[in-house]
């Protein structure tokens, strides 16, 4: 049973359409946001990873979050990513996203400067106890400060503000330990994970859900997983998480990331313009070969917009990927 209020389910992270001088292609973004609420998927989240919080604008992410807000009418939860370079920023951007109407902000530890983890606790506290919407810890210690399993119990205990956790550091055991030490004591704390690849032995060990790059791409793919594991059907939700490893495997494989998730939103049929950071010639020839591979994989899961890109078998495009990463620096 899924609660209107709790933090749980399938909510997407989306990728930001520009045009060619990067500036947001608002009309775009309001189609793409349409479509993913029409795909079923349980709420969205902005200004994650894959929209590139870092390499735009406060005031882009701001109104990255007002346009979704606004297209999305509260069909939809939505999680605000708030991970703001200081604890003022993080204030203003909470402030905005509760007067929009968003469900929660997700908030990483700081990032850049290495924090000890009792300047960590502290900062959340301070933001729990001011905050106007409730915070979601971002748990990501490859781009920021980890979050230790220690201050996520202190926190969830301590503040009723702080309501979950997303978790994308990849370490499954980290993830069993949280729903084991902090979810038995808060059960109404959301367990999120950020990583694809094991969402159903997440779901299947007590977890919430997941924002999930890939529900981007193809989120008829990831609802049926989530929706076949709801319903008992775990043996379809097994096939599902399976078929999906290689397409997300793909993606990934683009490099400069979130191109490869950028180029799956284009095959099915958007227009998202290229993201902010720049690609070397080399890259942008294995990027080509990647997107042959990735259409071919769409294609076979049934998405007829990425046919007409699908112009070669995945086995060459292996042997042709092989041979410009041999060429690569």
């Amino acid at each position: 049973m899924i609660s209107p209020t709790k933090i749980q389910g399938i909510f997407t992270p989306n990728v930001v359409p520009f045009y060619d001088d990067h500036r947001i292609n608002e009309g775009e973004l309001r189609r793409y946001t349409n479509w993913l609420i029409e795909k079923g998927v349980t709420g969205l989240y902005p200004n994650g990873s894959t929209g590139e919080f870092i390499r735009i604008s406060f005031e882009q992410r701001i109104r990255v979050v007002e346009i979704m807000a606004d297209e999305a009418r509260g069909r939809v939860p939505i999680l605000a990513g708030a991970a703001e370079p200081n604890i003022d920023m993080v204030f203003q951007a909470c402030k905005r996203y509760a007067d929009l109407g968003c469900r929660a902000v997700s908030v990483t530890g700081p990032y850049y400067f290495k924090v000890s983890q009792h300047s960590i606790e502290h900062y959340f506290r301070e933001l729990a106890a001011k905050s106007p919407i409730d915070i979601l810890l971002y748990n990501i210690p490859q781009f920021s400060n980890e979050i230790s399993l220690d201050v996520v119990k202190r926190l969830a205990m301590d503040c009723p503000r702080i309501v979950g956790i997303k978790d994308s550091s990849r370490d499954m055991p980290r993830f069993m330990d949280t729903l084991n030490e902090v979810k038995t004591q808060r059960p109404d704390f959301s367990c999120m994970i950020g990583c694809e690849e094991i969402l159903l032995p997440v779901l299947l060990m007590g977890g919430d859900g997941g924002t999930i790059a890939c529900s981007g791409v193809a989120p008829e793919a990831v609802m049926r997983l989530y929706n076949s594991f709801l319903s008992g059907d775990i043996a379809e939700a097994k096939r599902v998480q399976f078929k999906l490893l290689e397409l997300i495997k793909t993606m990934f494989a683009a490099g400069n990331f979130p191109e490869g998730f950028r180029e799956g939103v284009n095959l099915r049929g958007f227009h998202t313009g290229r993201g902010p950071q720049p690609m070397s010639p080399h890259e942008m020839e294995h990027f080509n070969a990647i997107r042959s591979k990735l259409a071919c994989l769409l294609k076979e899961c049934g998405f007829a917009e990425a046919a007409d890109s699908c112009q070669t078998s995945s086995a060459k495009v292996d042997s042709m990927l092989e041979r410009i990463r041999k060429r690569l620096p």
